[in-house]
């Protein structure tokens, strides 16, 4: 993480935890358009090769005993898809590839984050919301295609008594409509939450009394966005399982 602009003015200590996710052209100084190169175009960009680099290169050999790399691979193949298969069933196995796909691409934007002088691609909702809104639009369709018009069962709770239902289907066409609300801020809002913390403690590290407490808190505070880097990632993917759980079987 960069802690460059940890300054001291006017007797005082001032540093700006969010500047590390200012979006800016890789080339020159000017105003960010739909099609400018950005630091963000940049690290989704190898966030793209690292994941070829794992499946594609780093698997091309196939061999009976793996290398690191591709047992690296099986592990993630066969999380994921073990993931898939328990929360969809069978049905939601066909899926698989586009779930991996986002479990990949979120870890690895996620722990190329962490390099120092690295852009967290994930911080941003702008980032996270497409994610989301694929999700959110991918699934709704889905569960059309396949039931219809019965695929609005999955708001009517026939468990509960009659005079409820009315009710309940409202919270529930809400709480369905949030969805990608949710799914996409509590991926950015956690990586960006843990980043400025981070950002925070390496300020205090210029100080010579706390310098020793903040490194400590740093170290803290990088393991625990290590963890994090997969927790979000995996939230986010058992989430879009869900999901697709409901398109795929509404009455359950």
């Amino acid at each position: 993480m960069s802690t460059e602009n940890a300054t001291e003015e006017a007797g005082g200590l001032v540093f700006h935890p969010v500047d590390q996710f200012i979006v800016h052209p890789l080339f020159g100084d000017g105003a960010v358009h739909w099609y400018t190169p950005t630091n963000v175009t940049l690290w989704m960009a190898l966030a793209v090769l690292s994941i070829i680099g794992l499946l594609v290169i780093g698997t091309r050999g196939r061999a009976v005993v793996p290398t690191r790399t591709q047992s690296v691979a099986e592990l993630a193949y066969g999380f994921v898809h073990k993931m898939v298969e328990d929360v969809t069933g069978k049905d939601g196995l066909k899926y698989f590839p586009y779930i991996f796909t986002l479990f990949l691409f979120i870890v690895f934007s996620n722990f190329l984050a962490l390099l120092p002088g690295s852009f967290s691609t994930t911080s941003h909702v702008a980032v996270t919301a497409v994610l989301a809104l694929l999700v959110f639009c991918s699934v709704t369709a889905l569960g059309f295609i396949k039931h219809g018009t019965s695929f609005l069962g999955l708001f009517w709770v026939t468990s509960a008594p009659a005079a409820l239902r009315p009710v309940l289907a409202i919270i529930e066409v809400i709480s369905y409509f949030v969805r990608p609300l949710s799914h996409s801020i509590r991926l950015a809002g956690n990586i960006m939450a843990g980043h400025a913390v981070m950002k925070v403690f390496a300020a205090f590290a210029a100080i010579a009394v706390v310098s020793p407490v903040s490194v400590i808190a740093i170290s803290a505070m990088y393991g625990l966005e290590v963890l994090v880097a997969f927790i979000q990632a995996y939230v986010f993917t058992i989430l879009t399982c869900v999901y697709l759980k409901d398109a795929l079987h509404p009455h359950h």
